[in-house]
């Protein structure tokens, strides 16, 4: 790995975890234990000493903390804690397009405050109807909580966007979502906004939790029977003519391809230092498995932690910058799948983890 390129660093801190247990989830689960504002204070105090007194070049000019990785504005003090982290961050808070749907469908301040810090729009994850989507969440209530969070949202003037995950379960279902959205008029109401009512679908990523769904991963043949409408939405939101293709055309496609460093995970545009509630270290540029452990903020310096990182210490790191592609496939090839990703670096991201837990040490 070259020095870091990007000029911005974010931390963020697994200070109160998520409700739920998601089986896609490529963060993995959390452990219950709650973190402090003091926490957030003293990692964040680590992070910009380091950077001032660090002489590697290009130079890391801009720093943001975030109290969550997993379920945004999960705790009660929500309000506190994104004032905290304007106050610990050279730049707003990152807000993305998340909120925590368990939060809009139980408090009825929620939705007014997040328009206020922005964005407009929040995406809601469905994995099918009601029994379907709750076992995905491994949490009950989640259906009915993200049709409150849709009602909550637009009472405020925010916009819905509507995910669906794709697997064999949601296939039959499909059809009942769609004619969920045309009972609660949710095309008019976010035009009534200003927006168009985005509504799409993607297989899962097979990294972290979402191995143990590849089961439920549809063939190409299983996708001929979802209706053109979620087809249709989803390539425009994605802005694409080819929302998928078979295992088989991409293996095609790795062999005959030329070998890129690094695949899978590409370098991050602005860097990320995930901390779990027992302090490890991870970066955006894999999961929050063993193999891309960086340290232990704890036990470890910051040097060696960047040092890990740049340096391709751990497993994750060192094989997509010393094992080809190619090579990777080969172990794993399966020339005659028909099941679907939705590209080649999906593919690889489940090779690589299957090649680092037999090399992980």
């Amino acid at each position: 790995m070259p020095e870091i390129k990007s000029s911005e660093l974010v931390i963020a801190l697994d200070m109160n975890g998520c409700p739920n247990r998601c089986r896609h989830c490529w963060l993995g689960y959390p452990t219950r234990r709650a973190m402090s504002e003091q926490d957030l204070r003293w990692a964040a105090k680590q992070f910009r000493d380091y950077i001032q007194r660090r002489e590697k070049r290009p130079p890391i000019n801009t720093f943001g903390v975030m109290s969550w990785f997993r379920e945004p504005d999960f705790s009660d003090d929500y309000r506190r804690l994104h004032e905290l982290e304007n106050d610990l961050s050279d730049v707003k808070p990152y807000r993305f397009e998340l909120l925590s749907i368990w939060r809009l469908a139980r408090d009825q301040e929620y939705a007014k405050w997040a328009k206020a810090v922005g964005p407009d729009t929040c995406q809601i994850t469905f994995f099918g109807t009601e029994e379907t989507n709750d076992w995905f969440y491994r949490r009950r209530g989640v259906f009915r909580d993200n049709i409150v969070a849709t009602e909550r949202l637009l009472d405020v003037g925010m916009k819905p966007r509507w995910q669906i995950f794709l697997t064999k379960k949601v296939i039959p279902e499909i059809g009942e979502i769609l004619k969920l959205v045309d009972e609660l008029k949710l095309r008019d109401r976010v035009e009534s906004l200003g927006g168009d009512f985005d509504l799409f679908m993607h297989t899962p990523g097979p990294d972290g939790e979402a191995r143990r769904i590849e089961h439920l991963r549809p063939t190409l043949e299983d996708t001929k029977s979802i209706p053109g409408e979620i087809i249709d939405s989803s390539k425009k939101h994605f802005n694409t003519e080819e929302l998928w293709n078979t295992e088989g055309q991409l293996i095609s496609e790795i062999l005959g391809g030329k070998d890129d460093f690094p695949y899978a995970y590409s370098y991050p545009k602005t860097l990320c230092f995930y901390i779990n509630n027992n302090w490890d270290v991870f970066s955006n540029m894999g999961t929050l498995e063993p193999w891309w452990k960086l340290g232990n903020l704890k036990t470890d310096s910051l040097q060696s932690i960047f040092d890990n990182f740049e340096g391709n210490r751990v497993s994750g790191l060192k094989t997509i910058f010393t094992v080809s592609p190619r090579e990777l496939a080969k172990c794993f090839v399966n020339p005659k799948s028909r099941l679907v990703y939705t590209n080649k670096d999906d593919l690889l991201c489940l090779f690589l983890a299957r090649h680092c837990e037999q090399v992980y040490q």
